[in-house]
């Protein structure tokens, strides 16, 4: 019991908390998680990692770059603090340069690292290494320019990004809309674009697409979790817009949305750039808050 106490204990205090702006506090940013396990007594501790690589492109807003999810698992006899060296090839530059915790046996503890590319990086593959005493796990960064993304059909993925305002209570770079990242659960933490005017609209939130392209589709996800869902705190009304020769045309609608996603579809249109106009969100403390817009 005394274990697990205190096993509680470094979750707690390693977890970061975004300043409030809602009428309950903002949902926490976890940056570094412990999560039970099953020891198997090997007494070796093990890295890991969310992907097998990791794509970081080229041009991107700083204020956004690649993200992967990395840890170790104790599978010692007995509790003790442990310590992950994390080694990436210049010039990337990493958020954390180790990941150290108190683990129980059989535990593992988890944590955000951001990989950033400076300006004048040449696109190709990069070395990441996490270390621990017994092991090393390598995993590779693909450095690419946006227009060489695997992006899946969407066309706003890592895009450039032009809000009309920005909260600055905690993270909400308007970048993060186009990162590919669909989930609420980052929110205050990097994940997701809340405006700083409260009640005040239209709020905009404009994607240049790098050319002029084909667009007949727009997803938007808007903030929704089990303790802030979208029926109470997501974007409700808003116009979706295409920039066709230079000029912003309304080519779909989205009234009284309560849902985490709302689906756009219109003709087809040649547009350089797509933009949603915020018209209301659910609740009284009104901002739009808006997670992901993806366009195809």
């Amino acid at each position: 019991m005394r274990v697990l106490a205190a096993a509680l204990a470094v979750a707690a205090t390693v977890t970061t908390t975004a300043a409030a702006h809602d009428p309950e506090p903002s949902p926490p940013a976890a940056s570094v998680k412990v999560e039970p396990g099953v020891s198997k007594g090997t007494g070796r501790l093990t890295p890991v990692a969310g992907a097998a690589k990791l794509v970081a492109p080229l041009g991107v807003d700083p204020a956004c770059p690649a993200k992967l999810r990395i840890g170790m698992r104790s599978d010692a006899r007995k509790a003790a603090y442990a310590t992950m060296r994390v080694e990436l090839d210049p010039p990337l530059t990493a958020s954390r340069p180790m990941l150290t915790s108190y683990l129980p046996p059989g535990y593992q503890v988890g944590a955000n690292l951001l990989v950033a590319v400076p300006p004048g990086t040449q696109q190709g593959t990069y070395g990441l290494r996490l270390r621990t005493p017994d092991r090393t796990l390598e995993v590779p960064v693909e450095v690419v320019p946006v227009d060489g993304l695997d992006n899946g059909g969407n066309l706003a993925l890592r895009r450039p990004v032009t809000a009309s305002s920005q909260h600055v209570n905690a993270n909400y770079p308007p970048c993060s809309v186009a990162d590919g990242d669909r989930s609420s659960n980052g929110w205050a933490g990097g994940n997701g674009w809340n405006d700083a005017t409260a009640r005040a609209w239209p709020d905009t939130l404009a994607i240049a697409l790098g050319g002029a392209r084909q667009v007949s589709r727009v997803d938007l996800f808007t903030l929704d979790t089990e303790r802030y869902p979208a029926s109470r705190y997501g974007l409700r009304d808003w116009d979706v817009q295409a920039q066709v020769a230079g000029q912003w045309q309304t080519v779909a609608q989205v009234r009284g949305n309560t849902a985490g996603t709302a689906r756009s579809d219109f003709a087809p249109v040649s547009a350089d750039a797509v933009r949603i106009v915020a018209l209301a969100s659910n609740g009284a403390n009104d901002y739009t808050r808006v997670i992901e817009v993806e366009v195809r």
